[in-house]
């Protein structure tokens, strides 16, 4: 089956197709122009894959943790393009698709993901590999602070393999994780996302009006801007 699969929950634009037993990816750090740069992209990859959107058998989406702002790109553009072409779409956790591609890339089968939530905290989950090669949550993704997390982990087998970029936003965290440098996968890929989307995807997809958003964290303080 052909899937296009998005992302524009973090700093990083992905977007990815699989088609004839070939990948067709792009991917790119462009902080504040997923708005710009997800439909070029888009079109780019189908291109690529020679493929027509109507040709498409359903989209996979980030639906989050991470920007609000970056997920609603991603849930209209997704919404958008599933209403013209009559296609059903699937979410995908942001921290999950970063969990797979360190077992996919690193072959790490048990890994805690840590995203910089700002306002001092993280975006965090644990992950542990299936039967079927998929990484699945064995914790509630949450949002904590950093000095909060080792106690949230307190029952599981420490130290672990590590991804995102909440490790380095917050050293409190760096003995919670076993690679000793920084972590080589920031934010989550596209191509990550086909790997859990595609599978059992028409039983876990919607319509695409009811493509939903994880954020995670419900409420944003605003600080006041000085003199207002």
């Amino acid at each position: 089956m052909k899937f296009l699969a998005l992302d524009a929950s973090t700093e990083a634009c992905s977007v990815a197709i699989n088609h004839n037993g070939k990948q067709f990816s792009e991917y790119e750090l462009c902080p504040q122009s997923h708005s710009l740069r997800l439909l070029p992209m888009i079109d780019s990859v189908l291109k690529q894959a020679d493929l027509k959107l109507t040709e498409l058998d359903g989209i996979i989406f980030g639906q989050g943790p991470g920007s609000f702002t970056g997920v609603r790109i991603g849930i209209g553009v997704t919404q958008g393009l599933a209403f013209s072409a009559d296609l059903s779409a699937r979410g995908v956790s942001t921290l999950q698709a970063m969990a797979q591609q360190a077992y996919n890339d690193k072959s790490q089968d048990k890994v805690i993901a840590a995203i910089d939530a700002r306002m001092g905290e993280v975006y965090t989950c644990y992950f542990e590999v299936d039967s079927q090669g998929i990484m699945q949550a064995k914790t509630e993704e949450t949002v904590l602070k950093p000095e909060l997390v080792a106690q949230y982990y307190q029952n599981i087998a420490l130290p672990v393999y590590g991804v995102g970029t909440g490790w380095d936003a917050y050293p409190l965290l760096a003995a919670l994780k076993s690679n000793l440098e920084s972590p080589d996968i920031l934010f989550p890929t596209a191509s990550a996302m086909l790997t859990i989307g595609q599978v059992d995807f028409t039983q876990n997809c919607v319509d695409a009006e009811h493509a939903q958003p994880k954020y995670v964290r419900d409420t944003v303080s605003w600080k006041k801007l000085p003199g207002r």
